[in-house]
């Protein structure tokens, strides 16, 4: 770790210092990376994660493994996004609905764990990103050690690789809400078509990453630039589409740009 890295994990280090904390524990790099922090620094340490229609199943199941691997307290929260009318509404501002929904919850579990603060892993990055979740963490209080110390994505995961966390290279994870264009209501349907979509193209071509976007009755469909190559088998690709049609979709299009962060807000940009 060099001594600017270090520099910044000792202002986490002054923030958590024998604090009693609940982590809003997703079991990616960066909520991985704060809750190993939390656990050398604080005096209690409870991590949450969130069961939700809007997270596949493999998610959860992912968080459980990290959470055992860093050995720590580890709690479930059901949280019904979907009877959340402004947030099934969909507006640009969407994740600040559902990010309001899951602080309440997370709020609760803090008082009856009587922990002093709730802490999260937004990363420096973050918050030059178009964020509107920003503003419900902002209202219940929580804390973001690792963008208070302005750790960035990359030294997220140097940390991780320092501490020997499995998470290390995991790439990013955003929730199936975020592959449908504001405006167009989300349901549970959709979140099934598109969670079984991407499962069935990673099954098949074994992506890193994959994105799914939902179009009405089309299928855009989202990988690394440099992996957009591996759809160059017309036996798979034949197999997808037939997989995808089965779903409900009826055109399936390769995004021939490849994946990039937050493709959905590229309307919003060039209005």
């Amino acid at each position: 770790m060099d001594a600017q890295l270090k520099e910044k994990v000792q202002k986490v280090k002054k923030l958590l210092q024998n604090k009693k904390v609940l982590v809003a524990f997703s079991g990616g790099v960066d909520s991985s990376v704060v809750t190993r922090l939390a656990k050398e620094y604080c005096s209690k340490v409870i991590a949450a994660t969130i069961i939700s229609e809007l997270n596949p199943p493999s998610e959860l199941e992912e968080a459980e493994r990290v959470a055992h691997e860093l050995n720590i307290e580890w709690r479930t929260i059901k949280i019904q996004e979907l009877e959340n009318p402004q947030f099934r509404a969909n507006p640009p501002n969407r994740c600040y609905y559902c990010k309001k929904d899951i602080m309440s919850a997370l709020k609760k579990l803090a008082r009856h764990e009587n922990v002093d603060i709730i802490i999260d892993g937004t990363n420096a990055d973050d918050l030059s990103d178009f964020r509107p979740g920003q503003l419900a963490l902002k209202e219940f209080n929580i804390v973001s050690p690792l963008a208070q110390a302005d750790i960035t994505k990359e030294e997220i995961r140097k940390l991780a690789n320092f501490f020997g966390l499995s998470v290390h290279d995991k790439p990013a994870m955003a929730c199936l809400a975020s592959r449908i264009p504001y405006g167009e209501e989300i349901t549970e349907k959709k979140l099934q078509m598109i969670a079984e979509a991407e499962k069935a193209i990673y099954e098949l071509i074994h992506p890193k990453m994959v994105r799914v976007r939902y179009h009405g009755n089309g299928a855009r469909i989202e990988v690394l630039p440099e992996e957009r190559s591996k759809f160059f088998d017309i036996e798979k690709i034949e197999q997808i589409v037939k997989i995808l049609k089965r779903l409900g979709f009826i055109y399936v299009m390769l995004d021939l740009q490849g994946y990039r962060t937050g493709s959905l807000n590229e309307p919003l940009d060039s209005s």
